[in-house]
């Protein structure tokens, strides 16, 4: 495997993490989606199959023959691909939350101003 995809998938576990740190300090939670699932059990199927390639390149049952070098490189670059749109979508998720957020503090910002400029101008 080469170490550009390590370091992809290792990354996006630590972006991902520190996106659920961050929402949590915030007071929210970011629930594992279902591409974050799914990018979860290609990759136990992406090392499995790597596992495996790094003995044998084929199994051969009778006349079938299953190209597990195949199946490997095919498993990994799926991983790789999933891990991508998986990260964008926390990333989204978590933007979305961050953005509706903030425009409800400054929404209460606002109203909380409104209500104490009108209180002080009735006094004077």
């Amino acid at each position: 495997m080469p170490a550009w995809i390590a370091v992809l998938v290792i990354g996006r576990e630590f972006l991902v993490s520190g996106l659920r740190s961050i929402a949590a300090s915030e007071g929210f939670t970011l629930q594992a989606s279902d591409l974050g699932k799914l990018k979860m059990v290609t990759q136990i199927v992406a090392v499995v199959a790597a596992i495996l390639d790094h003995r044998w390149n084929v199994w051969r049952f009778g006349w079938f023959i299953l190209p597990v070098h195949v199946i490997a490189v095919t498993a990994i670059y799926f991983m790789v691909l999933v891990s991508i749109v998986s990260a964008i979508d926390y990333f989204a998720a978590f933007w979305s939350r961050i953005s509706d957020a903030s425009s409800r503090r400054r929404a209460a910002f606002v109203l909380g101003r409104k209500n104490n400029v009108s209180s002080v101008d009735r006094l004077s």
